[in-house]
């Protein structure tokens, strides 16, 4: 496939976090760029204000003249979320329009340069994003495409102005789907790589060798940078063909030592197995992000990135909206928001919570997304969940499923074993928490939970009382 000739780019989804930054790529490299969304968004009036044309109505008439009239000038992009009645969709289907998946876009553009893939069921957007600064606070070409909105930039699309014959891409490899697969990258990294999907895979078996497959695809002589954990559960024969840089704060070669959590912090030092460097800061905490940050730190050392660049970088990186976003943090009253959807993650969000909050008490409200990951994950999620005081389950966000009988919050309330714990509808939870004493307020879940954390963070910093709400 070429984009060759190609002079406008239509999108079914735009509003995607991964439609969004391909069309803000097309958008750079002077193409018209518009889609179709089913509901306006903070991205989709981000794409508006940048000159993107953004339009909400599933109907024909809708779809720009120039897409209809000249079939063989433009490139239909698409996601599969998009719904089989769609009238767009069948629209393009019946008049012989050729539909690419956005992996597939996405994976055209990676053989453009020089590709640094990462991949991992957990941690893989905050990683990119943190290579994605160390490599623009070094002053490389880079195009980076990031699976969140970058606290430091604004954005989920990253260019800069430095050009060069063969820019650097940071690409977020996605394992949805098997996305991932159709990227060529000459480097990558995998931060983890436990069980789920298991809709699309079946079992952990099968999404191990799709992992397996995606480092497969690691051009000659190219590197991996794996998180120790990942590379036990892969097997040393995996990648027994590649360059490999195995990290990790329990496992790997590259690890971080006299690690200090601190309440807006962590303190680590890098070692490498030859270099050591001392005292760096980060202010995006967790003990998953000093991991990531390993990674990312690998990475840079690659490239040719100095220690103080590093240190200042990491200093500097604000993180990624959703990735432990922390809003309020006074003395006795913290709200912090996490994109946390699978039960590796909710435990690796909550035990640094208490690290850094050891004498508070932690109320966790969490939005299961997806029935077949509620499901097949039912007892993770009850035990992740017990490290919280308080927990307020949210219902199920159904994404792209229709409900299962049988799967529903309910069933994680039993194996949860927090002083409290209760199932509450949204329109309930304002009224709720006023009645609460709050110390520190975590909201958890890849759904629309993210719409409540105005209203939350609004509410702590009142001084309402329960009679105002």
């Amino acid at each position: 496939m070429s984009f060759k000739g190609i002079h406008s780019v239509y999108f079914l989804g735009i509003g995607g976090i991964g439609m969004s930054a391909l069309a803000r790529w097309f958008a750079g490299e002077g193409m018209t760029v518009s889609g179709y969304d089913r509901t306006p968004s903070p991205l989709t009036d981000s794409l508006q204000t940048e000159g993107i044309d953004v339009h909400f109505e599933d109907t024909v008439a809708a779809i720009p003249v120039a897409i209809k009239e000249n079939s063989d000038k433009v490139l239909i992009v698409w996601t599969p979320a998009m719904p089989s009645e769609s009238a767009q969709l069948n629209y393009f289907r019946e008049h012989g329009y050729t539909l690419h998946k956005r992996s597939e876009i996405l994976g055209k553009i990676s053989e453009k340069g020089f590709c640094i893939a990462v991949a991992g069921t957990h941690g893989k957007t905050t990683t990119s994003s943190m290579i994605a600064h160390l490599l623009q606070m070094g002053k490389l070409p880079m195009t980076a495409f990031l699976g969140g909105i970058s606290q430091n930039y604004g954005t989920n699309f990253l260019r800069s102005k430095k050009k060069s014959k063969e820019s650097i891409f940071v690409v977020e490899a996605d394992e949805f789907d098997r996305s991932f697969l159709r990227l060529s990258p000459s480097e990558a990294v995998v931060t983890s790589v436990d069980a789920d999907h298991l809709d699309i895979y079946g079992d952990e078996t099968t999404i191990l060798e799709g992992f397996k497959d995606f480092i497969g695809l690691i051009k000659k002589k190219g590197r991996l940078h794996i998180q120790g954990n990942a590379l036990q559960k892969l097997g040393e024969e995996t990648v027994r063909k590649t360059k490999v840089r195995d990290y990790g704060l329990r496992a790997g070669k590259i690890t971080a030592e006299n690690i200090h959590a601190r309440p807006d912090s962590f303190v680590f030092d890098y070692h490498d197995g030859k270099d050591v460097i001392k005292g760096l800061e980060l202010f995006i905490p967790g003990y998953h992000n000093v991991e990531n940050a390993l990674a990312a730190i690998s990475v840079a050392r690659a490239h040719g990135i100095s220690e103080l660049v590093i240190r200042e970088g990491l200093k500097t990186f604000r993180g990624v909206k959703r990735r432990f976003e922390i809003h309020i943090n006074e003395p006795r009253r913290v709200y912090i928001d996490d994109y946390a959807h699978h039960p590796e993650e909710i435990r690796s969000l909550l035990s640094s919570v208490r690290a850094m909050y050891p004498a508070l008490s932690i109320t966790a409200i969490f939005q299961p997304h997806l029935y077949t990951r509620t499901r097949d994950f039912a007892e993770g999620f009850s035990e992740s969940l017990s490290l919280a005081d308080h927990v307020l389950l949210l219902d199920i966000y159904p994404a792209r499923e229709k409900a299962i009988e049988g799967v529903s919050s309910e069933m994680l309330l039993e194996g949860i074993q927090s002083a409290s714990k209760q199932v509450i509808a949204k329109e309930q939870l304002l009224r709720h928490l006023g009645e609460s004493s709050l110390e520190v307020v975590v909201t958890l879940g890849a759904g629309d939970i993210d719409r409540l954390v105005p209203s939350i963070a609004d509410f702590m910093r009142s001084s309402q009382t329960i009679d105002e709400l």
